[in-house]
């Protein structure tokens, strides 16, 4: 894994959520809408690499250079992940940790 790319933070109320990180001084990355009538909220610090999306739950999403090595190597470790969704945002792959925590591998 390269880097903590996205930290997921559940919110209750997305506008409500957004407005407040918006006066703390984050910016609108991306706003679209997303699965099952939701939208995608991402916001982040100028000039920071990593961000946070508001969203329903809670999760990571670590970016890496090449999934399919990665998946290998997480399975070695005997870890199991979820199935490879592909997206015009690019390849995520879901694994969660010991307590239920979400945790992502990205390939833009």
């Amino acid at each position: 894994m390269k880097t903590i790319e996205i930290i997921m933070i559940p919110v209750s109320d997305q506008q409500k959520a957004k407005s407040f990180y918006l006066n703390l001084g984050f910016k609108i990355i991306m706003e679209a809408p997303a699965e099952h009538g939701q939208t995608w909220i991402q916001l982040g610090l100028p000039g920071q690499p990593t961000s946070i999306a508001l969203s329903t739950f809670h999760g990571v999403i670590c970016e890496t250079e090449d999934l399919e090595k990665e998946i290998k190597e997480v399975k070695a470790k005997g870890m199991e992940l979820g199935k490879v969704d592909e997206t015009p945002w690019g390849k995520f792959c879901w694994l969660k940790d010991l307590d239920g925590n979400g945790i992502s591998l990205h390939q833009k």
